[in-house]
């Protein structure tokens, strides 16, 4: 299989990337929080000037997809109008900050995000996929969000962690953010030219001591659709929020704001029950399904990705599925039960792996491909 090309960098609002219907703007919310004003606004936006369908990403972002190039200038206008654009294209490439979703208003964790955003001019020049964690609110909320440097609650109280080590190094309140420029500047200085994240650097370069003394805190349990005292937790299939949908439920819900996650949830603060086409049982089986957007949106894909997904979910007995268009594997980082990758339109199979690992079956067409996934 020839391995497509990979982007070294995610699109923003500022510097969008073209696909294959096309610009994809990448949405930024601050500590991944929209009022409902600014979730509303966002709704009209993609409706008007995209596909119509706003998707989660894995770093806690929201994403427009099929916006014209003639129509950039007014997306950014509108966004401006909403406070959900920085500043400068220097900053929003910078702000990789994924925060607790399970916290309180002004909570430790917003406070620190909020602390570090003041900060970012601090750092140091940075790989443009290089991100940051706060998880300073009791268990560990975002274990497998991806991150490169995370500041947890632990034992001892706060620390600051290095992504790929279960060692960090105690701060404070005051002394975290210090801290983290003090590791991101260790890791610009020690890395080679090729790395570009903080776990496979750390394959190879042992941290400084002082960053591998304190151990983290208990880990949270995964999050699930569902009503909580803060609100209603709702999932989204393949991460994917049609604009139509999420203003009909931000208003018939009442809620107050919108809380991002990293992992096709969302949480609507203060919402009250009402019907949806969104999950909101927690062993919905479509929450063990990734699926890239897939043909023809994207052009380095051969197959329509979600149709399959949809297709072979009857079939799937607890297995986590992740159905990706090539071999990059934007949908899902981490390994799934079955895979299988689109490959000059039909399918190959690999079992408990990644899109990018050595397929056991090739060239499968769809009922093949069922009648190897279902039960035997």
């Amino acid at each position: 299989m020839n391995d497509p090309t990979v982007k070294g960098w995610c699109p923003g609002a500022y510097r969008p990337m073209m696909s294959g219907d096309g610009l994809i703007i990448r949405v930024r919310p601050r500590s991944g929080r929209l009022s409902a004003a600014q979730t509303l606004g966002l709704c009209d936006i993609a409706r008007t000037h995209a596909n119509g369908l706003i998707d989660l990403t894995n770093r806690a972002n929201l994403q427009l997809r099929g916006v014209d190039e003639g129509k950039h200038q007014a997306v950014l206008d509108a966004l401006l109008a909403l406070d959900l654009l920085d500043e400068t294209p220097e900053i929003e490439a910078r702000r990789n900050i994924i925060v607790a979703p399970l916290r309180q208003a002004d909570s430790l964790s917003e406070r620190l995000a909020d602390a570090l955003t003041s900060r970012l001019g601090d750092l140091p020049p940075l790989p443009a996929k290089f991100g940051f964690a706060i998880d300073a609110d009791g268990a560990r909320q975002l274990e497998n969000a991806p991150a490169d440097i995370r500041i947890e609650a632990a034992p001892c109280g706060l620390i600051v962690r290095a992504d790929g080590s279960p060692l960090g190094q105690a701060v404070t309140p005051d002394t975290a953010i210090d801290a983290v420029l003090t590791l991101a500047r260790w890791f610009q200085t020690s890395k080679t030219n090729d790395i570009r994240r903080m776990a496979p650097h750390l394959a190879a370069t042992p941290l400084p001591h002082c960053f591998a003394c304190e151990t983290t805190g208990a880990r949270a349990r995964a999050l699930t659709p569902g009503k909580i005292k803060a609100g209603q937790i709702y999932g989204a299939s393949f991460g994917s929020l049609p604009a139509a949908d999420l203003a009909g439920l931000v208003e018939k819900s009442n809620a107050t704001a919108m809380i991002v996650t990293p992992f096709r949830q969302f949480l609507l603060l203060d919402a009250q029950p009402t019907t949806t086409p969104f999950i909101t049982q927690s062993d919905d089986a479509r929450l063990n399904i990734d699926a890239c957007t897939g043909a023809p949106a994207c052009p380095a894909a051969s197959i329509a990705t979600r149709d399959v997904a949809n297709a072979i979910a009857p079939h799937l007995s607890g297995q986590t599925l992740h159905v990706s268009g090539c071999a990059k594997g934007c949908a899902r980082p981490r390994p799934a039960d079955v895979v299988l990758v689109g490959n000059d339109g039909a399918f190959d199979l690999v079992q408990n792996g990644h899109p990018w690992d050595v397929p056991t079956l090739c060239g499968l067409t769809l009922e093949q491909a069922v009648k190897e996934i279902g039960p035997r």
